[in-house]
């Protein structure tokens, strides 16, 4: 099931059980991981993407090793609301997940990398650093946002 609803979401999830943020860029796919009772995210690995098999392949792995239960995936919304060409190929990349089996929520990124770049700079990250981290730190923030809306249900 992929969704954009936190309810329809909430209810496809077991009662707990650690989620995954994602943040699927052309080039990588940051991720982070939640604690089984959704309270916090942590920023965790960056993958480099290939050819979508690998990609699959990684997360699979991942998703097995980390006992996820559903996955959060980052989608760049226009800033006034519409889909753009890169959201439609979020949206196919979700639909391709499905080999995972789990439940799926389309989330809102409009502003996560920004903000991360931001927190980084006011951190007195180096460019190098900054480029290092950003995604799985973006995909942190995309989850965190997520399981916030979560528990207010």
């Amino acid at each position: 099931m992929i969704t954009g609803s936190t309810l329809d979401y909430r209810d496809a999830l077991p009662q707990a059980g650690r989620l995954a943020g994602l943040d699927v860029g052309t080039k990588t796919i940051g991720l982070a991981y939640c604690d089984s009772e959704w309270t916090i995210a942590t920023p965790a690995e960056t993958i480099r993407r290939t050819k979508f098999g690998a990609d699959l392949a990684a997360l699979t792995t991942i998703v097995t090793r980390q006992a996820i239960r559903g996955l959060v995936v980052g989608l760049p919304l226009n800033m006034d609301g519409t889909d753009s060409p890169r959201t439609q190929a979020i949206r196919a990349f979700a639909r391709n997940l499905s080999p995972l089996k789990l439940p799926i929520l389309l989330w809102d990124e409009r502003w996560s990398t920004a903000a991360v770049t931001r927190t980084l700079i006011a951190a007195d990250a180096s460019r190098a650093r900054r480029a290092e981290v950003v995604d799985k730190m973006a995909a942190a923030y995309i989850l965190q946002g997520a399981i916030d809306a979560l528990s207010n249900f």
